[in-house]
């Protein structure tokens, strides 16, 4: 797109802008230079705020982000001309030495404006240096960031789950010893140990070469750019989507679906995907589509829109379900985590009220809200000892 085109796309919605853009398009025809750098950034915000694109543009991406890009687009396009311009004027100045190194400082300098506005490369992740990594993105550009401190929880912390565990960490294993193992979906009641336990299992097998990658939800659609990262590597790999759910009119959960199954690509046998949710088929259920009808909305045919929604967690191989704690569950983990804070047995025994009362005004008996009473009792008998 020239620059004299930008000018005239942005011209219906801004007349400010347009001018700004016009007033460049035209010195650059004259063979003028192309304006301070505040111009430059005034013109391409005008072009940013009318839809102005550079190649490849996401449009699902944060406003700010959408803006950074269409910045630098911009100032690729005006430096690209103004360079050519100076290319162009060199053959009526090489008998001028003077004159030629002049063009070429200039040309240089507009290059390195040039480069200053585009975003660095993305950092290769160092593979040593962590056992779990979050992908994070800047500038439309994802990277691996080492989590230099995971969490430290292990196995035997986890209490009244039993048979969660067990499940999960036969899976693992298999995993890790290169066995065929499957996606796992756990899902279930608030604070229950869901996200707990895949940290758990990580601390478990990562001596054994375990990797984990947490991604949250709006990135999913650059799961297959991690799936290609890590594939052909020798650990194993687990990609953490915690508190996974979608609603109406999210997208995000097709390019789950393709790396789950259904891609034209085999899955690298190095990589599983573990989520949780609260929500059994993660996205949302209506009272309507469950009727014996031919019109939900205005949806033809409601039975297919219900398979469309189940057939995502279906792909979880694995589903491990959590459910609400009972009193005397709720009291064991209490107790434990309050030994693990060092508070003594006779302290323990007396608080046991004092728990239920807690759990009662969180409306919840839950593993989290045990573990927040033992955090909160544990600091007062600190305090009171101090």
């Amino acid at each position: 797109m020239k620059a004299g085109q930008a000018a005239a796309t942005s011209s219906s919605a801004q007349p400010g802008k347009s001018r700004q853009l016009a007033a460049v398009s035209w010195r650059l025809k004259a063979g003028g230079g192309v304006g301070t750098p505040g111009q430059l950034g005034q013109a391409a915000q005008g072009t940013q705020a009318t839809g102005f694109s550079g190649a490849g543009e996401n449009r699902e991406q944060p406003a700010k982000s959408r803006a950074e890009k269409a910045k630098a687009a911009w100032s690729f396009r005006i430096g690209f001309v103004r360079v050519r311009y100076l290319l162009r004027s060199i053959p009526a100045t090489m008998t001028d030495p003077v004159m030629l190194e002049r063009l070429l400082n200039r040309a240089e300098a507009v290059l390195g404006r040039l480069e200053a506005s585009l975003p660095p490369a993305p950092p290769l992740p160092d593979w040593h240096a962590a056992v779990a990594f979050r992908w994070r993105k800047t500038n439309g550009r994802g990277w691996l960031q080492a989590v230099r401190h995971p969490h430290p929880i292990r196995l035997a912390a986890l209490e009244t789950i039993d048979d969660q565990k067990a499940r999960i960490v036969a899976n693992t294993r298999q995993f890790v010893a290169g066995q065929s193992a499957n996606n796992v979906l756990l899902t279930g009641s608030r604070g229950c140990g869901k996200s707990s336990l895949v940290k758990a299992v990580l601390n478990e097998f990562s001596a054994q070469g375990l990797r984990l990658i947490e991604v949250d939800k709006a990135d999913l659609v650059d799961l297959a750019d991690i799936v290609d990262l890590v594939d052909g590597r020798p650990e194993r790999f687990i990609i953490f989507c915690d508190d996974l759910s979608f609603e109406a009119g999210e997208t995000a959960y097709k390019a789950l679906k393709s790396v789950l199954d259904g891609s034209i690509a085999a899955p690298p046998d190095n990589v599983l995907i573990y989520a949780t949710s609260n929500r059994r088929h993660l996205m949302p259920e209506y009272f309507a589509e469950n009727l014996d009808t031919t019109r939900v909305d205005d949806e033809i045919h409601p039975g297919e829109a219900t398979e469309e929604k189940i057939s995502l967690s279906e792909r979880f191989g694995l589903w491990i379900s959590f459910y609400p704690f009972s009193q005397d569950d709720y009291l064991a983990v209490v107790n434990r985590w309050l030994r693990e804070f060092g508070v003594g047995e006779a302290d323990i025994v007396a608080c046991e009220r004092e728990a239920l009362n807690w759990a009662l005004g969180r409306g919840s008996r839950s593993g989290r809200v045990a573990w927040q009473f033992a955090r909160d009792f544990a600091g007062r008998i600190q305090g009171t000892e101090a």
